[in-house]
């Protein structure tokens, strides 16, 4: 059977295709990957704000799963939104590579850096962390930022440790940021195999169980809270306990609970981010 994989047409879009289709041969499927562009690629100096929430980064190769123009969609799990889109499902999540943000340029975080990030999930930690860090807004696929990062005379950037890994740039890192400190994206560090409703087989031989108990829980707790791109929202289950974190922005409060409830554990973030709203 051949296999049609839509993917963003990135360098490290790419490779996670790549990685997708090396597990669809193995079960015997014909590959053909087909590169797409989405609102996220073209515009990569706006802040995610002025070009839409979680979701700029999935939209059209959602669209053209749910035509027919291809058969599987390959994204980083931590894109997605926290809810299934109506007519597809995540068939298979692949195991989990390292979850853990990652800190290039410096092997530790210290008063008075400069640090690149165009996440509001970061930044908000950085500044809670230590405020007299300087957080600069820095966007565009990883080999831009490592070039914007250099040029700019930043002391460091932040970015995912699997996606470095996977390019081939783990010695790069100089500290995998521990989740005590950055609490990472729902679902970083996954690849997700996204199929039509009831065209699960096509990938189901893929899909790695603990890897999905984990992240289905910290998208419920993410979806509960009603978190996107533009939320200081994170979420990450160790394989023992969930923990959920909102903050403000300017890191000026941050508010980190653990429980065994998704739903419930998202509904007390959601009560504790009104109540500082208020």
């Amino acid at each position: 059977m051949l296999v049609r994989i839509g993917s963003r047409g990135s360098r490290l879009a790419l490779v996670q295709a790549e990685i997708a289709a090396a597990a669809l041969r193995a079960a015997g499927h014909q590959i053909a990957i087909v590169p797409m562009t989405t609102a996220g690629d073209r515009d990569r100096k706006s802040p995610f704000g002025q070009i839409g929430e979680r979701g700029v980064f999935v939209k059209e190769i959602e669209e053209a799963l749910l035509e027919g123009r291809i058969d599987v969609a390959v994204h980083s799990a931590k894109d997605m939104t926290s809810t299934d889109t109506e007519g597809l499902v995540v068939g298979a999540y692949l195991e989990r590579d390292d979850p853990r943000d990652a800190l290039i340029g410096a092997d530790a975080i210290v008063p008075g850096m400069r640090i690149g990030t165009a996440s509001v999930r970061r930044r908000a930690q950085l500044l809670a962390f230590d405020a007299s860090i300087s957080v600069e807004p820095l966007r565009g696929n990883v080999d831009t930022r490592l070039r914007k990062a250099k040029e700019r005379g930043l002391d460091a950037l932040v970015l995912s440790s699997a996606g470095l890994d996977r390019l081939g740039l783990g010695g790069e890192i100089g500290l995998r940021i521990p989740p005590a400190i950055m609490l990472p994206e729902a679902a970083q560090g996954v690849v997700a195999l996204q199929v039509r409703a009831g065209e699960t087989e096509i990938v189901a031989h893929a899909d790695d169980s603990e890897t999905r108990r984990r992240v289905e829980a910290e998208r419920a707790c993410v979806a509960a809270v009603g978190g996107g791109c533009l939320a200081p929202v994170g979420a990450h289950h160790d394989g023992s306990v969930l923990t959920g974190l909102v903050a403000a922005e300017d890191g000026s409060w941050v508010e980190r609970l653990t429980g065994g409830d998704p739903t419930a554990l998202g509904l007390q973030l959601l009560a504790a981010l009104e109540s500082h709203a208020a």
